[in-house]
């Protein structure tokens, strides 16, 4: 069982949204308030079937705040919008879930989360919107889940078994206990459930009969007595923990809760979890905790998983063909299952790689290495009169073997790249023929033209030999200015940038990018 797509209307930030999912692994990518959170967020809702957890959240914080500004526009009980979200499954074979009550109109198994106005109160509504004020209705709002064949459907039937980790509230003790609670729930049957509260409240009654019972009778007046609490605060749900090496999970630090739930989580077999959310996995993680956690996650069976992320080390050796791209402009959603499997196994083996912020940005100036990062920023302000932080433009530092895979990256997302190479002493051999087959309207190469200045170093040189010669001679004794630049790249860089920022000559191949990248 596996969800195949979800369809969502007018819930939190998307208006209309549809994803198709992948059968074991969605890494979703993008920035803040793009999105990843909300999506989560409505899996979790429909598969819980939980109308609580609707009304704890409150509809007008789920609501699309766009859909409710468009129809005070025209305060109409006809326009009154409606929120769904629709899961639809494959390998469900449950007829009870296969119809056509659905916004495809055609038979699929699925569930829907289905909020809009109740039509009993359809006098109280019009009576609201006819008044003065601006109060959207939402208490005159039903709320309901329905199986596509259009029968209700009810979350404590446990058809769906999920879990939702949200590491970024790892802070939080009530998320922590709920996080115990589904998993414990979602690893019971119904019997084995109601035989373990029958024992712990009968092991309650024997703790009060045997030890309390000699401090109770010191008690003369005979009417109070000393008692174990027994209610929906205090139960077996309520009191169960997880340790690891008997150390109570609250009581480790947040990296290592953040490990322990979820690959807790990811041991379940397969008769216990369908589903795992995890939002924000590599919180609070250590470089090697978060590496270990990426080796879990690809090893787990049976279990279709979710996972929001921020982290290139997640997002790139999870396979970037499982990544689904969310953009913070709009409602589109774009995923990488085309990108060639070289690449993507490039990306999974790579050491450091910036692929994150790359497929995040609209605009890349890619460079070779550490010397060209440092300064152009500098070139980029002194070309455009623009701080480059107030731009869509990043600037990227990569290996020069690796332009290749990011252009193909930028060709599929259509990523306007503008790469920056020393030409190695032969231009037309490295820099035309080596890129011929990867250049588009998206991506662009440039470089020197003149094969005597191999190198970005070089060319710096020769745009600012005064500079250069000013700046760095007095303390060279046996090597030369442009020796000493090729040696010390980062070095030299710095105090270029540092001591003549604002005198630097720029390279008119450097011109030539930056020109090219901003041009619209």
């Amino acid at each position: 069982m596996i969800i195949k797509k979800l369809k969502v209307l007018n819930f939190k930030k998307f208006s209309n949204l549809e994803i198709d999912f992948k059968e074991n692994m969605n890494v979703i990518i993008g920035d803040n308030e793009s999105g990843k959170s909300s999506i989560l967020s409505a899996i979790n809702l429909v598969l819980s079937g939980s109308r609580h957890k609707v009304e704890a959240l409150g509809l007008d914080s789920l609501f699309n705040n766009n859909c409710i500004a468009t129809f005070f526009e025209n305060k109409q009980y006809e326009l009154l919008p409606e929120m769904t979200i629709e899961l639809f499954f494959e390998g469900l074979n449950d007829e009870e879930f296969y119809g056509k009550n659905n916004s495809l109109n055609s038979n699929h198994f699925g569930v829907s989360l289905i909020c809009k106005p109740i039509q009993e109160c359809s006098k109280e509504i019009v009576e609201i919107l006819n008044s003065n004020n601006d109060n959207f209705p939402f208490e005159y709002y039903s709320i309901s889940f329905l199986k596509f064949k259009g029968t209700p459907y009810f979350g404590y039937s446990r058809k769906f078994k999920h879990i939702l980790l949200d590491n970024s509230n790892i802070n939080n003790e009530y998320a922590t206990n709920q996080y115990i609670k589904n998993l414990y729930n979602s690893s019971v049957s119904s019997s084995e459930k109601n035989n373990h509260l029958f024992e712990y409240r009968n092991y309650k009654r024997i703790f009060k009969e045997k030890v309390l019972d000699d401090l109770n009778k010191k008690n003369e007046q005979g009417k109070y007595e000393f008692s174990i609490k027994n209610n929906t605060t205090s139960n077996l749900e309520s009191d169960l923990t997880i340790t690891e090496d008997n150390v109570d999970l609250q009581n480790r630090g947040k990296g290592r809760q953040c490990f322990i739930k979820t690959e807790f989580a990811l041991q379940k077999n397969e008769n216990e979890l369908d589903f795992i959310l995890l939002e924000e996995p590599e919180n609070h993680l250590s470089h090697t905790h978060m590496y270990n956690l990426v080796e879990r996650l690809n090893e787990s069976k049976n279990k279709q998983l979710f996972i929001a992320t921020h982290s290139n080390m997640i997002s790139s050796r999870l396979d970037l063909r499982n990544s689904i791209l969310l953009n913070n402009n709009s409602e589109i959603t774009i995923n990488l299952s085309n990108l060639s499997e070289s690449t993507a196994k490039f990306f999974i083996k790579s050491p450091s790689n910036n692929i994150l912020e790359f497929v995040l940005s609209p605009k890349v100036i890619l460079v070779e290495g550490d010397a060209e990062y440092i300064l152009f920023e500098k070139f980029f302000e002194t070309i455009t009169n623009e701080k480059i932080q107030n731009t869509n433009v990043h600037i990227i530092s990569v290996g020069g073997t690796s332009f290749k895979r990011y252009m193909e990256v930028a060709n599929l997302l259509n990523i306007k790249t503008a790469i920056i190479r020393d030409n190695d002493g032969d231009y037309k051999k490295n820099c035309v023929d080596n890129y011929v087959s990867y250049l588009s309207e998206n991506t662009n190469i440039f470089y020197e033209e003149y094969n005597d200045f191999s190198t970005f170093e070089i060319s710096i040189y020769n745009y600012n030999k005064e500079i250069c010669d000013t700046l760095f001679s007095k303390r060279l004794r046996t090597r030369s200015v442009q020796k000493y630049m090729l040696d010390e790249k980062t070095e030299s860089a710095y105090e270029l940038l540092s001591e003549k920022g604002e005198e630097l000559n720029i390279p008119e191949y450097i011109v030539n990018a930056i020109s090219w990248l901003i041009k619209d």
